[in-house]
């Protein structure tokens, strides 16, 4: 496997021996988390600079292919609610990506451990949802390359020393082509509770990620958790909280009444536009940046979300063609995700 696979890129090219001292050879100790992709190790180089390495897995069928991907995105974007690519690693079957590190991690490790919770107030938690739409709007409106993520989630939001967030992982990322406003793809994915559909997607694909994103921050509970017999998730549970004018009984207890209500539930009003069940009736992230900074604004009354009511069990209805199963989730019928 030769460096030249990657081309055009100005990105630092760094020696395998050069991550093996800075991680020392891939300790343990220094493993920050591993994932379906491989691992991601923290490192120092020599001249101090801490850094992290994501060292994707050998066994990855895609994993070439998802590599260059992430490589010639991340080197053509800069943005201050990007994580930055400081340069690569090609060394036989080895294939890595050397990252700024940044000491917080993921807002996973936050928002859904009880103890750190706490630590973010609900103005961290507004200036986290301002910075992934400054990030999501460069992406889709004002960067010269229009992309589509497509893999937004807690644990791809990074966070910095201050606590604002990077979006990161660009593996599965798409470039829209010139006049585009909608791509094709044989492999979509969309951690809702796991549910692969191939359909043609626009960046409201990245809308309803963003979404669900904000319920979590507000909430501090994940997605695909189960609530009750008639919500299979957490959409499904604020919405039902919603038709009964109680939504701010979803806010995380950690936040105790230390929230301002109206600014929660404009998120709450925005987060559930953005898992509406057409994509045309979903905002744009320009016009969800305009809400946010603009509380006089009236929004329209949302439509029912998708993803709500009906489930089924891992590994079913493998014969329905608008569906199928993710690594570890179940299944929701998918009528419309673009």
């Amino acid at each position: 496997m030769e460096k030249d696979t990657v081309k055009n890129v100005d990105l630092v090219v760094f020696d395998l021996s050069t991550i093996v001292v800075a991680t020392d050879n891939f300790s343990p100790s220094n493993m920050l988390g591993e994932g379906g992709f491989g691992s991601v190790y923290k490192g120092k180089l020599l001249n101090g600079l801490e850094i992290a390495i994501k060292r994707l897995s050998q066994s990855l069928s895609q994993g070439m292919q998802e590599f260059k991907n992430e490589v010639t995105l991340i080197a053509k974007l800069q943005h201050r609610n990007l994580v930055r690519l400081l340069g690569y690693c090609l060394h036989k079957e080895e294939k890595m990506l050397v990252y700024e590190y940044l000491p917080n991690k993921g807002l996973d490790s936050f928002i859904f451990d009880q103890e750190k919770a706490s630590l973010l107030d609900w103005k961290k938690r507004f200036q986290i949802i301002q910075g992934i739409v400054r990030g999501l709007q460069y992406l889709h409106h004002d960067s010269r390359l229009k992309i589509i993520h497509r893999d937004l989630k807690a644990s791809n939001i990074l966070l910095d020393t201050y606590i604002n967030p990077k979006i990161s992982d660009f593996g599965i990322a798409k470039i829209f082509g010139g006049g585009e406003d909608e791509a094709k793809t044989h492999r979509v994915w969309l951690y809702v509770s796991g549910v692969c559909n191939a359909r043609p997607f626009s960046v409201k694909f990245d809308v309803f990620g963003f979404g669900i994103l904000v319920l979590e921050i507000i909430s501090g509970r994940k997605n695909n958790n189960y609530y009750n017999e008639n919500s299979i998730n957490l959409i499904g549970h604020v919405w039902d909280l919603w038709k009964q004018d109680k939504a701010l009984a979803v806010v995380d207890s950690c936040l105790g009444d230390s929230f301002d209500a109206r600014k929660v539930l404009l998120c709450i009003h925005v987060g559930i536009l953005c898992v509406q069940e057409l994509a045309c009736d979903r905002p744009t992230m320009t016009d969800i940046a305009f809400m946010l900074s603009n509380h006089e604004t009236m929004l329209h009354s949302p439509n029912q979300p998708a993803f709500i009511f009906r489930q089924l069990n891992y590994g079913r209805d493998s014969s329905s063609p608008s569906t199928s199963t993710s690594p570890g989730g179940s299944v929701v019928i998918v009528d419309d995700v673009p």
